[in-house]
């Protein structure tokens, strides 16, 4: 949560004080935090190494979107950003993948080390290919800006994980509470300040406006459904931590392959189209989740759904990217993609809480349905039921002799995979919503006639 409020930050600083300076701050901010990370002697150092890598992350995410934004305008912009999201997208399941074998083979600390050697190559290439940028006016950092949407946003998310599992923790209530009004003051004070964090204007785009706000509706589905796609393989189907997430590797497959051309699709026709016909297949691939029941084999049950999942966000990611920088003058590039990607964090954030919440409810619900009707011990149905919160009942099923092992087991799995269901038929309606926003919001303008000049290129 701290780097979805911290990313409107890294934005800023890029326009100001040169986006190739912030992306290579962040990389080597994010460097350090990693080696801390694997380093950590206890719970509290590795959350503090994990700040560390989100003040890094701050910097570097925004800032190698708006590099391109500098270096490239028209037509080429698109493919340039369709190249960036394809990377972007298959680095990012490749390392969930990485991440789970090195866990599994070796150590979960060799998982964090591995980020140095690869921060090494990526600021050999920038120093040597790579040309600073930066606003020509660029405006001071509004602290009281900073100060309430990390609040605000920390506050109301935290709050949000909290209740997910459904407890009524006065510590939730009053973070979301708080949070909520931070919220509202961060708008109050943008709205007056000479130079704020974000300019409420930006927000007058009807495109920039259409883009974020299907932007959050879209990712608030995907965050969640990637997140419980690994945890039903692995809790009712007996996938192991690197099968799990490598169950993902085809999406990343695709949208790698697909990402240049897609990305290219705006120049053609525009962002309009692409980020309309994205959304309605991400809705298709979630409904496709919800299709498989206990068993049967991945290639026939959730392989089809991330084949589809794959071609709807390779329709996203790069005409997403390509909208937002033209959507928003040259010089505030770093600003305008900040923004969207905190949106982007923050949607994938509070997806997750509500689908968590969701998920728990449908579960509870199934399970008592389900554990009335069964024929075991009164004890068992009730340490079930205290076993609820926990998705699984991994402890009873320890105990329990050999014949009522299996009816537990059965039972808990067929009320996993439909509390899951659930889940991803409100992830396919969300995905929809972001279609239909997508349709009335955004303009549609060709990317050759909507691209504006970058922001001022040096060195």
């Amino acid at each position: 949560m701290l780097l979805a409020s911290l990313i409107l930050v890294g934005g800023a600083l890029g326009d100001r004080f040169g986006h190739r300076r912030v992306f290579v701050l962040g990389i080597s901010i994010f460097t350090l935090g990693s080696v801390g990370c694997a380093f950590a002697a206890s719970i509290d150092q590795l959350v503090a190494a994990r700040v560390v890598q989100a003040l890094g992350a701050a910097g570097l995410i925004p800032g190698s979107l708006a590099v391109l934004g500098a270096a490239f305008e028209g037509e080429r912009r698109g493919a340039a950003v369709g190249t960036w999201a394809s990377f972007t997208g298959i680095s990012a399941v490749l390392g969930q993948v990485l991440g789970g074998y090195l866990v599994d083979t070796i150590s979960w600390r060799v998982a964090f080390l591995v980020n140095v050697p690869l921060a090494i190559g990526v600021l050999l290439i920038v120093f040597r290919f790579v040309p600073e940028s930066r606003a020509e006016h660029p405006r001071a950092l509004d602290l009281p800006g900073v100060l309430l949407v990390t609040v605000g946003l920390g506050g109301v998310v935290y709050g949000l994980i909290g209740a997910s599992d459904q407890s009524l923790d006065p510590w939730d209530v009053v973070s979301i509470v708080v949070g909520m009004m931070a919220l509202v003051g961060f708008v109050i004070v943008e709205r007056h300040s000479p130079e704020p964090l974000v300019p409420l204007h930006l927000f007058g785009s009807r495109n920039f406006s259409g883009a974020n706000l299907m932007t959050f509706l879209l990712y608030a589905g995907f965050g969640g459904a990637l997140f419980l796609l690994p945890i039903v393989l692995i809790q009712v189907h007996g996938y192991s931590a690197t099968a799990a997430t490598g169950a993902l590797v085809p999406l990343a497959v695709i949208t790698f392959v697909m990402g240049r051309w897609a990305g290219g699709l705006v120049t053609r026709y525009g962002e309009k189209l692409p980020l309309m016909i994205g959304p309605a297949l991400a809705a298709l691939a979630f409904i496709l989740f919800a299709v498989p029941g206990v068993g049967g084999s991945y290639w026939t049950t959730y392989f089809p759904a991330v084949v589809v999942l794959g071609l709807g966000m390779s329709l996203v990611f790069g005409p997403l990217s390509v909208a937002i920088l033209n959507a928003v003058e040259g010089e505030q590039s770093g600003l305008g993609s900040g923004v969207n990607r905190s949106v982007q964090r923050t949607a994938k954030l509070l997806g997750l809480a509500v689908l968590a919440f969701l998920l728990l409810a449908a579960f509870d619900n199934n399970l008592d349905a389900s554990v009335n009707a069964l024929d075991i011990a009164p004890g068992q149905k009730a340490a079930l039921r205290t076993e609820e919160a926990t998705l699984g009942a991994a402890n009873i099923i320890e105990g329990a002799s050999g014949e009522d092992k299996a009816v537990i087991d059965r039972v808990v799995d067929q009320a996993f995979i439909s509390a899951f269901r659930f889940a991803m038929l409100v992830s396919a309606g969300m995905a929809v919503a972001s279609a239909i926003a997508a349709a009335l919001l955004l303009e549609g303008k060709k990317g050759k006639e909507s691209g504006k000049p970058g922001p001022r290129a040096s060195g």
